[in-house]
C-alpha cells in the first residue's frame, strides 16, 4: 500500500505512512481504522502453494514477516523496492493465460522475490530501530522458555523482582502489547504451528501446549482465531513439513 492508514490485527494498534507491506498469516483479523491511500494491491498465497517453513533456506521469512508475536507485522519501503515489487506483481498477472505448469514454477519464483525483498527490508529495519532494552530481550529468551508452563503475568513478574503493574508497564512501553497479550498470542502461534506442521491429534497438542482438557484448549483457540483448531488444519491444510517428516 502507498498512503497513510491507522489499523488494527488481531487487535494490536498500528499506524503507518509512506509506501508499506502488510504480512498476515490465515484467520489474523485486518480492520481498517483510517486511511487514505493511493495505491493498494492485495498478494495472497496458500501454504500448499508456497511453505514458508519448508523453504526457510531460500527465504527466511517465517518469524521476520509472518509469524512473530514480536515484531510490528508490517515493512515500510523506499520508492525502489517499492517499484519493483510492483513490477513483479505485474508479472503475475501475465501469468493468467500460460501452461499450468509453467505458471506454477514461475509464480512461485515470483513469490520467492517478493518474500526475500521484504525479509531483506525488514531485517535492515529492525537493525537500524534496535532499541529494545537488555530486560525486554531477556524478556523474550525467558517467556520462549516458559509460555508452555507458565501462562501467569505474575511469574514473570516476580522473575524480575518487579510487581504485575510495573512489569506490564515496562514491556507495554518495549513491545506494543501488554504481557498477558503475549504470553496468550504465543500459546496461540504455537498451536497454529503444532495443527498446520504436525500429524499431531487435537488432543496430543493441547496437552504438549499444556491443556489437561482438549475442550477446553478448543474453546481457547476458537476464542483467538475465531474457528476451532479442527477447523483451523481443514481451511489451512498440513504442511509438506509433515509429510516430508514421515517419509
Amino acid at each position: 500500500m502507498d498512503g497513510m492508514a491507522n489499523f488494527s490485527i488481531d487487535f494490536n494498534e498500528y499506524s503507518t505512512t509512506g509506501k508499506t507491506l502488510i504480512f498476515l498469516s490465515p484467520y489474523q483479523l485486518l480492520q481498517w481504522k483510517k486511511t487514505a491511500f493511493t495505491d493498494v494491491k492485495i498478494l495472497k498465497f496458500h501454504g500448499d502453494f508456497y511453505c514458508i517453513e519448508y523453504h526457510k533456506k531460500e527465504v527466511a521469512c517465517n518469524g521476520i514477516l509472518f509469524n512473530s508475536i514480536y515484531e510490528t507485522p508490517f515493512v515500510r519501503v523506499s520508492d525502489p523496492i517499492y517499484e519493483e515489487i510492483q513490477w513483479i506483481i505485474d508479472k503475475f498477472k501475465s501469468l493468467q493465460n500460460l501452461e499450468l505448469s509453467y505458471n506454477v514454477a514461475v509464480s512461485k519464483t515470483y513469490l520467492q522475490l517478493i518474500l526475500a525483498l521484504s525479509s531483506r527490508e525488514k531485517q535492515i529495519q529492525n537493525e537500524t530501530n534496535s532499541t529494545k532494552i537488555t530486560d525486554s530481550l531477556n524478556f523474550y529468551n525467558l517467556l520462549e522458555n516458559s509460555f508452555i508452563n507458565e501462562k501467569s503475568v505474575s511469574y514473570y513478574a516476580d522473575y524480575y523482582h518487579l510487581s504485575v503493574d510495573a512489569f506490564s508497564k515496562k514491556i507495554k512501553k518495549n513491545y506494543g502489547k501488554t504481557p498477558s497479550k503475549l504470553i496468550q498470542e504465543r500459546l496461540i502461534l504455537e498451536a497454529k504451528k503444532e495443527i498446520h506442521l504436525t500429524y499431531k491429534s487435537i488432543k496430543e497438542i493441547a496437552r504438549d501446549l499444556g491443556f489437561e482438557d482438549e475442550f477446553y484448549f478448543s474453546r481457547y483457540f476458537k476464542k483467538e482465531v475465531g474457528v476451532s483448531p479442527k477447523t483451523f488444519r481443514e481451511q489451512v491444510g498440513v504442511s509438506i513439513v509433515a509429510k516430508k517428516s514421515i517419509e
